[in-house]
């Protein structure tokens, strides 16, 4: 199978501390990645540069078969991003919110109205539109940004953190319209979450990052085999040493033992 996204040798140094250390990793086309690791383990930091919001200090990243340092725009066009801090406008109802993105994105004029309504229509929110986003619930304004993230048809689609803070039973509604996208559009997905059960239920292929090296990486039951552990959360504790929960505000201690199954 074709990669969407390869990986190569990818370093980041902030003067004497190397926050990425010479990575490599590759992301199959249609499948979801997740991308684990616990706070201060480059993981944060390799988002970004995959999303051109860092450059690297050395390395190679292409997305879509686009150099993600020679081809910056058009390997933007290829993706669209959720980030874990909301980046709405309050101010302005869903659809203008749609709108801007779709200006930024040069999304051709005659088309904007029918890919809003695509957009919104596949996470449900079509009907509440023209509603004012400081009026949302944590929950639809997740839903909103990954609508956005879906105007300008990207290959590849990054959600970091896309479920913090939320409910169990929206967090559950989120990963089914993720799991649409995925199954429907064959949307390549490259997640991070803190809740291993989220990961474990929907990702085809994890990487770990500790102390800005992979550690390890492979399908779950890979993963669980050569950590000679039941779940992925234990093979993380067993390879790192450490909870990621533990250190994160937004993700409580047994927040995520409501997080249903998704297969």
């Amino acid at each position: 199978m074709q990669n969407i996204l390869l990986v190569q040798s990818l370093t980041k140094k902030f003067g004497d501390l190397t926050a990425v250390n010479n990575i490599s990793f590759n992301v199959e086309t249609g499948s979801i990645f997740a991308f684990l690791g616990p706070n201060g383990a480059g993981k944060s930091t390799t988002i970004k540069m995959l999303t051109t919001v860092l450059k690297p200090t050395s390395g190679e990243i292409s997305i879509n078969g686009f150099s993600v340092l020679k081809e910056q725009d058009k390997a933007r066009e290829s993706f669209g991003i959720v980030f874990q801090d909301h980046s709405l406008d309050d101010d302005l109802t869903a659809y203008e919110n749609m709108v801007y993105h779709a200006v930024v994105y040069k999304v051709p004029k005659q088309e904007r109205t029918a890919r809003i309504q695509n957009a919104l229509e596949i996470v449900g929110l079509w009907d509440r539109r023209n509603d004012y986003v400081k009026n949302y619930s944590g929950g639809m304004k997740r839903r909103l940004e990954i609508a956005r993230a879906l105007v300008h048809y990207p290959k590849i689609l990054f959600l970091d953190e896309p479920t913090v803070g939320l409910d169990p039973q929206t967090r559950n509604s989120i990963w089914s319209h993720i799991r649409n996208l995925n199954e429907d559009r064959k949307m390549t997905i490259f997640l991070t979450t803190h809740y291993m059960e989220e990961a474990e239920a929907i990702a085809d292929q994890v990487a770990i990052i500790d102390h800005g090296k992979i550690i390890e990486s492979g399908t779950v039951e890979e993963i669980k085999k050569r950590t000679e552990t039941e779940s992925l959360e234990k093979a993380f504790l067993k390879l790192t040493g450490r909870d990621m929960r533990d250190d994160n505000d937004g993700a409580r201690p047994g927040m995520m033992r409501g997080m249903g199954r998704m297969r």
